[in-house]
């Protein structure tokens, strides 16, 4: 009897074993992203709440800054998926970078993004002859705010400036106008009080007819990764779409998740939150046509104005939706 029991017994711990090996064998995937933008949320959100876990996916947060060297890590293999500005995307694939693959958006936040300008300036026409800072994809808001209003570049002072010096540069008042995105555009407002916000992301005609703003992220995905390992892909899609999921239901603990990883406060969190559209499983498709419409919009512009691109990219072709479940 003894000897069945220690048998029994080898057995289970054996059973045991096998099952803890399996149990560890997860696919380790690095996720380049910023930490201080509200679209990387649902990424945080599936990461902290094991959502990558439960498909068998480890997930390392690395903090990029910069969307041009996200994508980067990506090319290289240092990151497998990124959510980035669309810039730094349409000017990769002009150049026939085909290591990565877009595969669609899951942050919106129209009406983030705008024009701020001092006292006596009450709208974007009254810009003309004006001094004007932007940066990045904010150009891109402002362009089309002047070209909805009969203006272009040429009828204004144009400077452009990182982020974190457009403020000072309008409380100084080396510039009559900013057009930046949050939380920079109120910044602005705090620092020079008296002036007014003359135009919007989400006024453009732009908006109207792709219905997103240039500043909506694109998640990137290594072909690699798609190749080899498809079943992976999937998983981590439907992490991503369970993370909008719970962004929905528990919006409070969704913010304090984004506390810890950007520092922010809190009570700010929730109030710029209220500008963020999360897109979820059954919008995403009907969402994907939008992105690709204004994405071509995004790239004549570039090129029009030759500034990152010296060719029109074929955005169709760089999307992959292959391993997405959408229906």
């Amino acid at each position: 009897m003894k000897v069945v029991n220690r048998l029994l017994l080898g057995a289970a711990l054996a059973l045991g074993g096998i099952h803890g090996a399996v149990a560890q064998e997860k696919t380790n995937l690095t996720f380049a992203a910023s930490m201080s933008w509200l679209g990387q949320l649902p990424i945080m959100v599936a990461i902290d709440k094991g959502f990558f876990a439960e498909q068998g996916i480890n997930v390392k947060y690395e903090n990029i800054v910069a969307s041009g060297d996200r994508l980067m890590a990506v090319t290289s293999g240092a990151a497998d998926f990124s959510n980035l500005g669309r810039t730094a995307v349409v000017s990769q694939i002009s150049r026939g970078n085909d290591s990565f693959s877009w595969f669609g958006n899951i942050d919106q936040a129209p009406g983030a993004e705008g024009c701020y300008a001092t006292g006596g300036i009450h709208s974007i026409a009254e810009l003309k002859g004006k001094r004007v800072a932007a940066n990045t994809s904010a150009e891109f808001t402002m362009a089309m705010l002047l070209k909805d209003n009969g203006l272009s570049h040429a009828d204004i002072k144009f400077f452009d400036l990182p982020p974190g010096e457009i403020v000072t540069a309008l409380q100084k008042g080396d510039v009559d106008a900013v057009c930046i995105w949050q939380p920079y555009l109120s910044k602005a407002a705090e620092a020079v009080p008296g002036g007014k916000v003359i135009g919007l992301d989400n006024t453009t005609q732009s908006f109207k007819r792709t219905g997103t703003v240039v500043s909506a992220d694109l998640l990137i995905i290594s072909k690699k990764l798609v190749k080899e390992k498809p079943a992976v892909a999937t998983g981590l899609s439907e992490a991503v779409f369970k993370g909008v999921d719970f962004i929905h239901a528990n919006p409070d603990e969704a913010a304090q998740i984004y506390q810890r990883y950007s520092k922010a406060d809190l009570d700010t969190i929730k109030t710029q939150m209220k500008l963020f559209q999360y897109i979820p499983k059954d919008k995403f498709a009907q969402n994907l046509a939008g992105q690709e419409l204004q994405l071509n919009e995004l790239a004549q512009w570039l090129l029009d104005e030759k500034k990152t691109i010296r060719q029109m990219p074929n955005i169709k072709a760089a999307l992959d939706t292959s391993f997405l479940k959408l229906k």
